[in-house]
């Protein structure tokens, strides 16, 4: 039963994360243009591709991130700690802005991305 609890627990987080990472696209991307008419029409469906597909990665690698932190630094530290929830958040909202500062440099000043 501590074995299901530890995985449903691990998948809430999980979700935690990867609704980090489309909040992040969202913020990146903006509100959904105005769709287009004509020739261009074909492409309306483009921001909402892109904010599902980046956001899932970026997020996939906040929850990556995250659960390693978790089973070999958080675990132990926060064993007997009140507040232990709210500090979990606090890693994973840093986590999201080590990531999405990160992904911004390579994007747009390194020019890599």
């Amino acid at each position: 039963m501590k074995i299901i609890k530890t995985i449903l627990t691990y998948l809430a987080w999980i979700l935690l994360c990867l609704c980090c990472g489309f909040l992040y696209m969202r913020i990146i991307l903006g509100k959904e243009p105005e769709p287009a008419t004509g020739v261009l029409s074909m492409f309306n469906w483009l921001h909402e591709y892109v904010l599902f597909y980046v956001g899932a990665i970026i997020g996939s690698i906040i929850a990556f991130i995250y659960v390693v932190v978790d089973l070999s630094y958080l675990k132990s530290k926060l064993k007997f700690q009140p507040y232990k929830f709210l500090k979990r958040i606090g890693v994973i909202l840093l986590i999201s802005v080590i990531v999405g500062v990160t992904h911004y440099m390579l994007e747009k000043v390194i020019d890599v991305i």
